[in-house]
């Protein structure tokens, strides 16, 4: 395999390829990642993001909102749930749903910047 020089001194000064393949963050990280950004793909998943930022809810409000089927709102919400965007508290017969630390972040950084 042929590398341009100047590609090949970059790496020579960098201490080599193993030494940039060692200082990639691990696979468990970015696998993390994946998962937060595939969960923000989607713009029913953007709105419940947005809606959770300025109203804890249960998935009766977020039908009324999206106008969707519990199913597919049940589905969207586990995928914020498993990227750690949002969480569910039972009270009685309900789920109560609210973001997490990290999905504050996100809420700030996609829903308030107006």
């Amino acid at each position: 395999m042929k590398i341009p020089e100047d590609i090949l001194e970059e790496l020579r000064s960098k201490g080599g390829l193993k030494k940039v393949i060692q200082s990639l963050p691990p696979d468990d990280k970015i696998r993390v990642f994946a998962q937060r950004y595939a969960a923000l793909s989607d713009i029913v998943r953007l709105k419940i993001l947005c809606f959770l930022g300025r109203q804890s809810t249960c998935v009766c409000l977020l039908r009324e909102f999206l106008h969707e089927p519990y199913s597919k709102i049940s589905y969207h919400l586990s995928l914020l749930k498993n990227a750690s965007l949002i969480e569910g508290k039972r009270r009685g017969n309900y789920v109560i749903y609210s973001l997490t630390p990290e999905g504050e972040k996100v809420y700030h950084e996609i829903c308030r910047g107006e």
